[in-house]
């Protein structure tokens, strides 16, 4: 008798374990079904879902790692404190505030300011810099001649030349007594970081680091979330914003890139140091001083800020960009390096085009990440069929965002059209509402375009079978991203 039942339970042990484990799977599988959908958007929820499906031991622990966009209740209530101040800011300047009086800047003026704090001023300057080594010598000659502050927020600083050039420009400011505050990403700028910090800050440079991680990461927020933005003060006489980092342009091997910088003047300088001080207050606790920047009387090019990024109640930079494309009436020209766009953006492109719309993408034929290529090509089909027009631009890695609309809007800044930027990153755009700012624009659009390769839409639905499946599968991820 007893070895039967010893027997039994050598027979059934190994049962009982499968049974839980499959239980197991189960239990999480049901869980996730229903708590899932709830605190994400339908899109990811469906992408969530599928990975848990299929590896529940898996997914879980990745979801509860990356499939939130959550942030610390401490860096919410700071980031709704400093909206409150940039408003009251504001208040007291109503002179610099510019007011379209109809066309598309009517409707769009509003939103943005309710969705990022910031009024739209007049009596600003702007050069747009589409030469990388010219808008790095710029922001240097203009840190070598401030007297009085220079602020940096940055989502990479590399070390190399350009990084140590930077390096010694700030050290050189700061033995000058400007005061010199450097705020760098966690994540993107690790090399610089550890380059450079110590070095800095014994020179007497603040420097301070943006959503830490490794054992602070649960004070900060989800893991993968990051500050994107680039963004430059010197003194009240120059601001920058752009898709330039702190690095060389062939800083990823194989990718040299290719940018755009606006360095601006007037009123909005000083609400880009509002955004400077908004991150900085966030990271620190502490409060910066902001100035008011007069306006340029010989220059009247009107502009507004959007700042985005999970902080905000809603997702800023989508909603802005979605409402350029339904409001374009002849034409708009959108440029990104990561093309990954949610239900909503993809709807608004094929409904633009649809209805007359000249809509053109220009992306980049190069990618430096193998993943999103994939999933960016699979929504090429459904674009070039709704009359959409796609250029692929060959011969660097086209890193710059920004777009036009008709022929009197203009944006540029850090926000790419994917679903990080538009949900997950920290970022900021730079809205110009003048003719000869999209002119400009349109003159760099064209230099796009004579070095880029024209989709033919016959031509890329011949492309192979496994090719047409790897790109679904990847779309499939397109939330994970």
């Amino acid at each position: 008798m007893n070895s039967f039942l010893h027997q039994f339970a050598e027979w059934a042990t190994p049962f009982s374990a499968g049974v839980w484990l499959l239980a197991l799977d189960w239990v999480i599988r049901l869980a996730a079904l229903l708590w899932i959908p709830t605190r994400t958007t339908p899109a990811a929820a469906r992408s969530w879902l599928l990975l848990v499906g299929f590896l529940p031991l898996v997914g879980l622990p990745l979801y509860l790692l990356f499939g939130h966009p959550w942030l610390s209740r401490e860096r919410v209530r700071r980031q709704t404190l400093a909206s409150s101040v940039i408003r009251e800011e504001q208040a007291p300047h109503g002179a610099l505030r510019w007011s379209p009086e109809s066309g598309a800047a009517s409707e769009m003026v509003p939103l943005v300011e309710r969705l990022g704090d910031f009024m739209p001023t007049h009596g600003n300057a702007i050069d747009l810099l589409d030469d990388y080594a010219a808008s790095l010598k710029a922001l240097l000659t203009d840190i070598d001649g401030a007297s009085e502050r220079v602020h940096l927020l940055y989502y990479l600083l590399f070390d190399d030349a350009v990084g140590e050039a930077v390096c010694q420009s700030l050290e050189r400011a700061a033995a000058r007594g400007v005061q010199c505050r450097l705020l760098l990403d966690a994540v993107g700028a690790k090399r610089g970081l550890r380059q450079y910090a110590r070095r800095l800050r014994k020179a007497g440079v603040d420097v301070r680091v943006m959503l830490p991680g490794g054992l602070r990461w649960r004070r900060s927020g989800r893991m993968d979330l990051r500050n994107h933005r680039k963004v430059a003060v010197i003194d009240s006489s120059a601001g920058y914003v752009g898709s330039q980092n702190l690095a060389a342009p062939d800083f990823v091997r194989g990718f040299p890139n290719r940018e755009l910088v606006a360095r601006v003047q007037g009123p909005v300088v000083a609400h880009l140091e509002g955004v400077f001080a908004s991150d900085w207050y966030i990271e620190t606790g502490q409060r910066l001083q902001l100035n008011p920047v007069p306006a340029i009387s010989e220059a009247n090019v009107a502009m507004q800020l959007l700042p985005s990024g999970p902080a905000y109640p809603f997702e800023n930079a989508r909603d802005t960009v979605n409402a350029l494309i339904h409001l374009a009436q002849r034409k708009i020209v959108l440029t990104t390096p990561y093309f990954v766009p949610d239900d909503a953006t993809l709807s608004a492109l094929r409904i633009a085009a649809l209805s007359g719309v000249e809509v053109q993408l220009i992306l980049s034929a190069s990618n430096n990440q193998r993943l999103t290529a994939w999933a960016q090509d699979s929504y090429y089909d459904e674009l070039l069929a709704s009359g959409v027009k796609i250029a692929l631009y060959r011969p660097h890695f086209l890193h710059a965002k920004h777009l036009s609309v008709d022929e009197d809007i203009a944006l540029v800044g850090s926000i790419n059209l994917d679903i990080r930027s538009f949900a997950l990153n920290a970022e900021i755009g730079l809205l110009c509402y003048d003719r000869g700012v999209v002119a400009r624009m349109r003159q760099v659009e064209a230099a796009y375009l004579a070095d880029a390769e024209i989709i033919d839409h016959d031509a890329w639905r011949k492309r192979p079978a496994w090719k047409r499946s790897r790109e679904g599968i990847a779309r499939l991820a397109d939330s994970l991203m």
